[in-house]
């Protein structure tokens, strides 16, 4: 069994999208594309966002730390620490409220 800790891990993303011009940085931590199951951790600075894209099929958000919004159309989902997400199966983008790592869980 392998095991990490998501809570350094969010830290790293942090000041690697820090040291970015983009303001954000990933790194996935299990899984992939040859795989049923991708988690990937992702870092944002505040004000920074995740435009709009397609849902990558059945997906949660976990917010490991600092505050984001999820926004699907008309409808928008803050987060926080703690705060697990469902993303809608539709079009959506993720804003940082503030400096934010989250969890991906992609079920491909």
């Amino acid at each position: 069994m392998d095991k990490l800790s998501l809570t350094a891990q969010a830290r790293q993303q942090l000041k690697l999208a820090a040291a970015s011009t983009s303001g954000r940085s990933s790194q996935t931590v299990f899984g992939g594309h040859t795989k049923h199951l991708r988690q990937t951790v992702v870092a944002l600075l505040g004000g920074k966002e995740l435009g709009e894209h397609d849902s990558p099929g059945e997906a949660t958000l976990q917010v490991l730390s600092g505050q984001l919004l999820l926004v699907a159309g008309d409808n928008s989902w803050k987060g926080s620490a703690g705060d697990l997400l469902i993303i809608p199966p539709e079009r959506h983008s993720v804003e940082a409220i503030e400096d934010v790592a989250f969890l991906l869980t992609v079920s491909m």
